[in-house]
């Protein structure tokens, strides 16, 4: 509302009320007055020519408000659903995160377990490689004994199979360790 208006028809209800508290009674009565008709029909008529403007000022005003009430309703709505989808999407985020760090510990965690079962295996298979190759080595040298021992008795049983003195030991004798 424009103030100037405002004002003049504030001042125009304060003439009319301040003529009415004024104004004489009519003998007899204390409920009605007299009033100069042309003062206070020519207020009325100032009045009603205020009104109608400050009337549409107050209705557009009031419809500016009403636009500004509606647009700030649909700005707070949108806001709060785009509030709300931005609130799942990051829970969908933090779970999805979850169930992949969750998966992430599984697949190291069988990954642990697969890689100490495959070393608990080869560790098995080295160990029996090792006995067998210790086993061969055992019956080899076992073999050689044997065989020097024949070879002994052989050349002491015939004196003309003597055993010349070679160069170089050609075999060493085996012991173990």
């Amino acid at each position: 509302m424009d103030i100037e208006m405002e004002n003049e028809v504030s001042e125009l209800l304060e003439i009319l009320y301040n003529s009415v508290v004024d104004a004489w009674s009519v003998p007899l009565s204390k409920d009605k007055c007299m009033l100069q008709r042309e003062n206070t029909l020519s207020l009325i008529d100032e009045i009603r020519a205020q009104l109608p403007i400050e009337l549409s000022e107050a209705k557009r005003l009031l419809a500016s408000r009403d636009e500004f009430v509606a647009n700030a309703k649909r700005e707070t709505e949108a806001i709060r659903k785009t509030a709300e989808e931005q609130a799942r999407h990051m829970v969908e985020e933090q779970e999805i995160t979850r169930i992949a760090k969750n998966r992430a510990n599984e697949i190291v965690s069988n990954a642990e377990n697969r890689a100490k079962e495959l070393m608990s295996v080869a560790n098995e298979y080295v160990d029996d490689a090792l006995r067998r190759t210790e086993e061969a080595v055992a019956a080899a040298q076992n073999e050689l004994r044997n065989s020097r021992v024949r070879f002994r008795g052989l050349a002491t049983a015939s004196p003309d199979m003597a055993p010349r003195q070679p160069e170089a030991p050609v075999v060493e004798e085996l012991t173990e360790d």
